[in-house]
């Protein structure tokens, strides 16, 4: 029998069939030990087969896994030279940003945006709490909004707390896959609740001694939107390492960089020292931002080359 996984403990699983029948699944242990670089050989989102262990229960093992249309992946935090897979089989990923309260740092969606272009996942740009907002947020979102759409992303501003834009936001969630992703404290259980009010998910403040959003998700979950589609939620993820991603391939994860690579006078133009760089040039003339691309350097120099 057929049926995805709505979500993963680490042993257990809760998976539902085509019928939308729900079983508590665990997996064969073969699963494990067939070469799998990531710590979870199992994600939320995947398509598996499973064998009905024990009706009255809704008891079930999963005997296989099909293979994943795509996936997005985390360094696992307890070892940088692994990766965690965050989930599969998506359409698009909803990345919930803010601009105070706490502060989304640019690097931090630079990265999430690479991650989503290494696996051809599209990403929507959705900016909270702008009740919050005094003249220096509204003019710092002006810029990300017109540098980020400038290269092909869409971008939204809303207020969870003032429903602002959100009804917008949740049109874009019909009939899709979609992963909600973003540092704890965005909102991303309060915009859920939006979603599905009879769950009253439980949100949490930022914590105040230290600016950072509070943990409220602990594990990947997958819900099915009420209108059509099914939406992840994931645990507040406070760094996003890159993984399985070479130096030399870096540029080809930003899309304005990548437009241009083959104008380079080198073919392995790191765009940083070499003469005759299309990209240098680029970001000299005003065509790339100078902001986009100090992140790229910063994000450049933070890779261990392991290849």
């Amino acid at each position: 029998m057929n049926a995805t996984v709505y979500k993963s403990t680490g042993s257990w699983y809760v998976v539902k069939d085509h019928s939308g029948k729900q079983f508590n699944a665990r997996m064969l242990g073969k699963f494990k030990i067939d070469g799998l670089t990531s710590t979870n050989p199992i994600a939320v989102g995947d398509a598996v087969e499973i064998e009905i262990e024990n009706e009255l229960e809704s008891g079930a093992t999963i005997t296989k896994i099909y293979d994943r249309k795509n996936y997005i992946t985390r360094t696992s935090p307890a070892n940088k030279h692994q990766h965690h897979i965050i989930s599969s089989n998506l359409d698009q990923s909803l990345l919930f940003a803010t601009l105070k309260d706490p502060k989304t740092s640019q690097g931090f969606i630079d990265r999430f945006l690479i991650s989503s272009e290494s696996f051809h996942i599209p990403t929507i740009i959705v900016f909270n709490k702008a009740d919050l907002y005094k003249t220096k947020e509204e003019e710092k979102f002006e810029l990300l909004k017109n540098m980020y759409e400038t290269i092909g992303y869409t971008v939204k501003k809303i207020s969870v707390e003032t429903n602002e834009g959100v009804e917008d936001v949740k049109t874009l969630l019909k009939d899709k896959v979609t992963l909600l992703s973003g540092h704890s404290g965005v909102g991303k259980s309060s915009f859920l609740n939006k979603i599905f009010p009879e769950m009253k998910l439980k949100t949490q403040d930022v914590s105040g001694w230290s600016g950072k959003g509070l943990h409220t998700t602990t594990f990947a979950e997958m819900f099915d939107v009420p209108f059509g589609g099914k939406i992840i939620d994931t645990p507040g993820i406070r760094e996003l390492g890159l993984v399985d991603i070479p130096k030399q391939e870096l540029s080809h994860y930003f899309p304005e960089m990548r437009a241009l690579i083959n104008d380079c006078q080198f073919n392995n133009c790191m765009h940083t020292n070499e003469p005759n760089c299309a990209v240098k040039a680029a970001v000299e003339n005003n065509a790339i931002s100078m902001d986009r691309y100090i992140s790229y350097c910063n994000i450049l120099e933070s890779i261990e080359e392991r290849f």
